[in-house]
Parts: C-alpha cells; structure tokens; sequence
C-alpha cells in the first residue's frame, strides 16, 4: 500500500478497546528519526488506556496511537541528527523532555516538568512506524535479544526503584508482583541483596517471581510478613522496601514491617484518599522516595550491563503474538495470567484495508 498510511493501534473512540486502523505516517523533523517497529509490548498504562479508566478518560485524546515499549529499525534521519543513522537497530526512552527547565539543564531529565509521554500524550509505538526526537533514542547491542529491548521501558521502571537504594546484604520488601516488580526482585538480587521478599495476591505472578529470583514469595490472603521475617531469621524488619502495587494496605504493610530508619521507593501509583500511618513513618525515621520513569540515561546504560553481565529477566516475557492477536495480549494482561507480552509488527502486509476491531 503507497498510500502514506500506516496500521496503528488507536482510541478510536471514548470506549474501552482499541481499532486496529490505517492513519498517517507521520513526518519527520530535523533533529527526529523515523522508526519502523519490530516489536511492541503492553504495559499496565496501556491496559488503563485499553479499558478506559477514570484516568485514561481524563488523559487519553480520541483519535491518539497507543504504546511506548518498543524496539526497531531506524529507516529515515532529520538533517539535524547525528550519531544515529538508517538501519540501526534502536529502543527509545518514553519521556519526552523540555530541554529547558532547571531539571533538564541540570542533567536530572526524568523530573523534567513538561515532560511529554509517547503513547500518552503524544502518538505512541503501537503502529507500523514512530516518529520520535534523536535525543530520546537508544542503541541496541546484538549480544541482547532484540525482543528485550522491547521491554527496556519497564525494565528501566524496576531498574531506577530497585537501584535507588544499597542493596548489597539487605533485606529487601517488594509489594506487587507484576511484572514491574518481578524484573526488581531479580534486580535486588543481582545486586546482592540477601533474602528478597515479593507479596501478591496473584498465584500465576507469584511463581513467576520465583522463577526470576525472589527468596520468598507470599501471598497475603494466606501468610503474614511477621510469620515470613521469623521464617528468614529477621529480627528488625526489612531495610529496603519497594512499593509496586499502588494498593493503600500493602504500603501500610510495608511500613508496619519495616526496620527502623528503613528505606522505601515508591513506584506504584496510590490512589488519592489512600492513608498512611504517619506516626510510623515519623516515630521509626523511614525514607521514603517517589520514584518517576528511569533516570537519563544513567538507567539505559546499568539495564545494558546488567543484561550483558549475567541478570536474566527473559521469562518476565511470557506471550508473543502476531499484531493482529493485539486483543489476546490485552485479555492475557488483564487476566494476570501474563508476564510482559511481546506484539510483532514485522507480518502486516496480509491484514486487509478495512480490518478494524473496536
């Protein structure tokens, strides 16, 4: 078809779901590169997006392309760019940043303030190319399968919140067990933790942990973390906690059983109205650190070595399917009976003009 069009994945309309539908390819500037997608996976926000929650109704533009893990191949270059050229076998970093608030020139990119989400508040991955500023791009090293590259985005998400704090020798709290929180239970351990400790509800999620490295996991509705520390001989709580779950009761939980002067990242976004014991937090002296997107581009370059040291985070991707099963992926995620799950792009030319499914 040479008719400038691509497939995409778009919110067609204020409804749950997704239309798989031809739009434009969109233009390349001076200082972007055009990216023919590979492989695609579906994060959580894309789910809320597919859904259409409270929060994708209030964030999502009708007509927008989904997406932001990805990985491809470089086919078109703006004037302006350098260091990158057609060809190249590329991932990219989610956030697009300003460039000019205090945050930015400072080098602290992931707290920039203007900060613009591919798939979120711009067009997203979840098409047959994306358009994306050279400065967002990351390279690829042919000693990692492209398809991890995929889920860099997320990867990145477990890397900064595990790595915000010392691991080495610690004991180390993890709640939710998504696939988020998965990659940081096999992080923490890479990084020396001693006993890594993951809580869910979700048995599918909880033995996929195990099999990435959690010391022990534990399903609340069944085992308390007092009767697990005793199991492990802890006798003053965890000293690194990472919230994943965005759950009110599991943060609570996880500052009940905290060490004094313990440390806590908080990933998992709370829902407003959701109360914390404070007297705790105060009276134990606890830290607690907000954790946003993946550092620029120091996360980038510690996921690459990782990968190329040994961590191995491969079972967190659990389904691959062709595009065109895009709704399959979707029920796998919303199911919880999924780790990450892969999209391939690289087998369209015998999807028909008219295939859409709202």
């Amino acid at each position: 078809m040479n008719d400038n069009k691509m497939w995409a994945l778009v919110k067609e309309s204020a409804a749950p779901g997704l239309a798989l539908k031809r739009v434009e390819i969109p233009e390349v500037g001076t200082n972007d590169v055009k990216i023919k997608i590979h492989k695609t996976a579906i994060c959580g926000t894309d789910v809320h997006i597919y859904q259409w929650n409270e929060w994708a109704q209030h964030t999502i533009a009708v007509g927008q392309t989904a997406g932001h893990e990805y990985v491809g191949e470089i086919v078109e270059v703006g004037p302006g760019v350098q260091g990158f050229k057609v060809g190249d076998i590329v991932s990219g970093e989610g956030h697009i940043t300003c460039g000019k608030c205090r945050n930015c020139l400072e080098g602290h990119k992931e707290n920039c303030k203007d900060a613009k989400g591919v798939g979120v508040n711009r067009n997203g991955c979840f098409a047959e190319y994306l358009v994306i500023p050279a400065s967002n791009v990351w390279p690829t090293k042919p000693n990692i399968p492209e398809e991890m590259y995929a889920i860099f985005d997320p990867f990145g998400n477990a890397t900064h919140t595990a790595l915000s704090y010392d691991m080495l020798g610690e004991d180390v709290l993890i709640t939710g067990a998504g696939p988020i929180g998965i990659m940081a239970a096999a992080i923490a351990k890479f990084a020396g933790a001693r006993h890594v400790v993951i809580t869910d509800l979700n048995e599918y999620r909880l033995e996929l942990a195990k099999k990435l490295g959690a010391t022990r996991t534990v399903n609340l509705t069944k085992e308390k973390l007092p009767d697990v520390m005793a199991e492990l001989g802890m006798k003053e709580g965890f000293d690194v906690g990472l919230e994943m779950s965005g759950a009110g009761s599991a943060l609570n939980d996880m500052i009940a059983n905290m060490k004094h002067g313990g440390n806590i990242a908080l990933l998992g976004l709370q829902k407003p109205g959701n109360g914390v014991n404070w007297e705790t937090i105060i009276w134990n002296g606890l830290n607690i650190r907000g954790i946003y997107g993946r550092k620029v581009w120091d996360t980038w370059y510690k996921m690459t070595t990782m990968l190329e040291a040994g961590l191995d985070i491969s079972a967190i991707i659990t389904h691959r399917m062709n595009i065109k099963d895009y709704k399959k992926g979707f029920d796998a995620m919303i199911s919880g009976q999924s780790g990450k799950v892969i999209l391939n792009w690289e087998d369209l030319d015998k999807l028909e003009p008219q295939s859409q499914d709202c």
